[in-house]
């Protein structure tokens, strides 16, 4: 429609919060564009099908672009045109034929419904991009909604768990909950079904502090997955920063969200968002025009400098945020505060977050995002969790983020995965990684806490099929197998895919425990992956990215098996061990009273291991003590983290060993606490007579604790 007077009355309004924001009289509309000529405020019904008026901003302060509309309430449906040139050669992609996303939107109602109107070009044009399309996009999009934020908290507050008590637990929203048995059919797949009691009862009796949920941010679904039938199940396609995703709600208004979050925090479960600010759904030059890239292209997006019209791709999704720009520093700011302050969320996972640091000459850990991100108020209690990589120059960071932050390591994943294989000379690496990964992260007064180690995450093998297949079935995705990792440090113990071979089955279920086991029994923050206490299987997809179905959508017929009795002991094991989860990094060099160093690494014959027992590449049995008594610190809860002593061994060998317990001062004999031979994990209540042999059996992992002298 074109513009005429405006019907409704527009005031000034203030360039400030940036946003829709209903203050209890009116509406302040706010947009920042440096580069645009006009900006139209576009208003619809309450449908969002029909575009009733065109409202254009009155003001232009400081680059943003700004009115005020008194009549305007909570609930209604928006969107902007922005006009400026179309000069893609110059980075410039206005077209004002394009309804767009307004960045700062808190809702958004509607889905898309892909059309070529959404391109800012006439597609199929020998041209290409540099044509101009006059299709008008408004009936495809969704629209964004004005929203009253009011919300009685009660008595909740940010859980703040100490990162050395933190267990992080990796799950879909929908995938979690769609085929729950406990949750109403109407509620499944949605922050509702999140909420219910028996989710929660669930995490909570596993023994979970920190729900680390897969992007919840609104996301647009590719056109080349919608034309196969499929969506970008994962999330990892942005639109909308302050916006939850509206499949993921019922109700349809942001109390859903909230209602959430004070309910796993009523049970003592922090709320971590994964969050996508590295790129966003409008893909290359030859993406559509949905928000960012019709509002100012050339002030969001990392252009090439010789070549504006082209994008700098570091994400390999085709864009990349150029975080040298402070009003993108900004956005992104906005949006972390308004996460923690309106939602009340305990921190971040940022996906690809190495561009987020990125400045025009690279990566740099002093950059002006994570400089912003240190000293704000409001994110200094927050977690902040770092994929410390992206597939740009120089894009692996893993240990380089400054201090505060915790970061995925992959090389503990790596290693631990190639250890239990039965890869030769693993056991150096081993020891640094189950150690915390001093080598990468013990600089600036880092912890141990910042190592995130896992073994498997929603991207790659699941637990299951780690242990299931040699190699990668993706052909669900329709791409032909060529997408997802081909090197996968996995093993098939003898069959690809399923077997009914007992001996198969049996250490197959083995190896599954060792691996946790291995995850629980290690200093740093463990994180596991949501299903793989269950045994939940892709069929081998190590790229699930597009499959919202039963490959991903967890099966609960197993909530009582032994395998998550098993994960219930791991984890309760490491909560009554603060020796397992120890605040500084352990060197071999503090002693205690007792006269043990805070940590000693044995050979299997009980004998301290020298750098010739290190070198032996044939050696897959470890032997580590930790001394609880070494290095006594205060907790964050004033309480003392002295602990007793604990023996582990890790056994990868395929055979029985013979293994020396170690006689240690003041020690009568050790008792075994967890035994992956078992399907629940259990130990016996015998007695090991300390310095006498014990059989150990091939792959399999006992810990010990040290059963002291009467009067000791």
């Amino acid at each position: 429609m074109p513009s005429t007077p405006a019907r409704t009355p527009v005031w000034p309004g203030k360039p400030n919060p940036l946003g829709a924001t209903w203050d209890g009289f009116g509406v302040n509309f706010a947009i920042f564009s440096a580069h645009a000529e006009r900006v139209e405020l576009c208003l619809f019904d309450k449908t969002g099908q029909r575009e009733v008026e065109r409202v254009t901003l009155p003001e232009h302060t400081d680059e943003v672009w700004h009115g005020y509309l008194p009549d305007a309430r909570p609930g209604l449906l928006y969107g902007y045109r922005v006009h400026g040139p179309y000069e893609p050669e110059e980075g410039h992609r206005f077209n004002p034929n394009k309804l767009l996303i307004d960045p700062y939107a808190r809702a958004l109602f509607g889905s898309f419904k892909w059309s070529d109107a959404h391109y800012g070009y006439r597609v199929g044009s020998t041209k290409e991009d540099l044509s101009f399309d006059r299709r008008d996009n408004a009936r495809g999009m969704p629209k964004c909604r004005v929203v009253d934020g009011a919300f009685t908290w009660g008595h909740d507050r940010h859980r703040r768990v100490p990162w050395t008590d933190t267990v992080l637990y990796e799950t879909h929203v929908r995938g979690f909950t769609m085929r729950h048995p406990d949750v109403p059919a109407h509620l499944r797949g949605t922050f509702a079904g999140m909420s219910t009691q028996s989710v929660i009862e669930y995490l909570r009796a596993l023994g979970i502090t920190s729900v680390e949920f897969l992007p919840v941010q609104a996301i647009a679904d590719e056109q080349h997955l919608v034309t196969r039938g499929l969506t970008n199940y994962w999330g990892y396609n942005t639109i909308g920063f302050f916006a939850p995703e509206p499949r993921y709600m019922n109700t349809g208004v942001l109390s859903e969200f909230k209602t959430m979050v004070a309910r796993l925090h009523e049970a003592g479960i922090e709320v971590i968002l994964d969050v996508v600010y590295n790129h966003t759904a409008e893909g290359n030059h030859l993406g559509p025009t949905l928000s960012f890239k019709g509002i100012d292209n050339l002030s969001y997006y990392r252009l090439m400098p010789d070549s504006p019209r082209h994008y700098i791709n570091d994400t390999g999704t085709g864009n990349t945020l150029d975080f040298s720009h402070p009003r993108v520093v900004q956005l992104v700011m906005d949006s972390l505060r308004y996460w923690v302050t309106e939602m009340h969320v305990d921190g971040f996972r940022f996906d690809l977050a190495t561009v987020l640091a990125r400045e025009p000459y690279g990566y740099d850990p002093g950059s002006g995002f994570l400089d912003a991100v240190r000293q704000d108020p409001v994110l200094a209690d927050v977690k902040l969790i770092a994929e410390p990589w992206d597939v740009g120059p120089g894009g692996y960071q893993v240990g380089n983020f400054p201090p505060g932050w915790a970061e995925w390591n992959d090389r503990y994943r790596d290693t631990v995965r190639r250890y239990w294989r039965g890869d030769d000379g693993m056991l150096p690496e081993l020891a640094g990684r189950i150690a915390g990964s001093a080598d990468l992260f013990e600089k600036r007064g880092r912890r141990p806490w910042a190592s995130v180690n896992f073994i498997t995450a929603h991207d790659g093998f699941t637990l299951h099929d780690l242990v299931s297949y040699n190699d990668k079935h993706n052909w669900a995705n329709g791409e032909e197998n060529r997408d997802g990792h081909s090197s996968n440090c996995s093993w098939n113990h003898g069959v690809e895919g399923p077997s009914d071979d007992p001996a198969v089955v049996e250490l197959r279920a083995r190896q599954k425990r060792n691996l946790l086991a291995t995850l629980m029994l290690s200093q740093g923050t463990p994180m596991m992956l949501a299903g793989d206490e269950l045994g939940h299987s892709q069929d081998g997809n190590n790229n699930a990215y597009c499959q919202d179905n039963d490959i991903t959508w967890l099966d609960w017929s197993r909530r009582d098996g032994s395998l998550v009795s098993f994960v219930r002991r791991l984890i309760a094991l490491r909560r009554i061990h603060p020796v397992l989860r120890r605040p500084l990094f352990l060197h071999g060099r503090e002693v205690a009273e007792n006269g043990l160093k805070d940590i000693v690494w044995y050979n299997a014959q009980g004998v301290e291991k020298t750098a010739e027992h290190w070198r032996n590449t044939q050696a897959r049995c470890i032997v580590l003590l930790l001394n609880g008594r070494a290095g006594t610190h205060v907790g964050p809860d004033g309480q003392s983290l002295s602990d007793g002593v604990l023996l582990i061994v890790l056994n990868a060998h395929a055979d029985i060993l013979t293994v020396t317990l170690p006689d240690v001062p003041g020690g009568r004999g050790w008792r075994c606490v967890l035994d992956t031979r078992v399907a629940d994990g259990a130990g016996d209540e015998r007695i090991h007579l300390a310095g006498r042999s014990a059989l150990v059996d091939g792959r399999t992992v006992l810990v010990f604790t040290l059963v002291e002298q009467p009067g000791m």
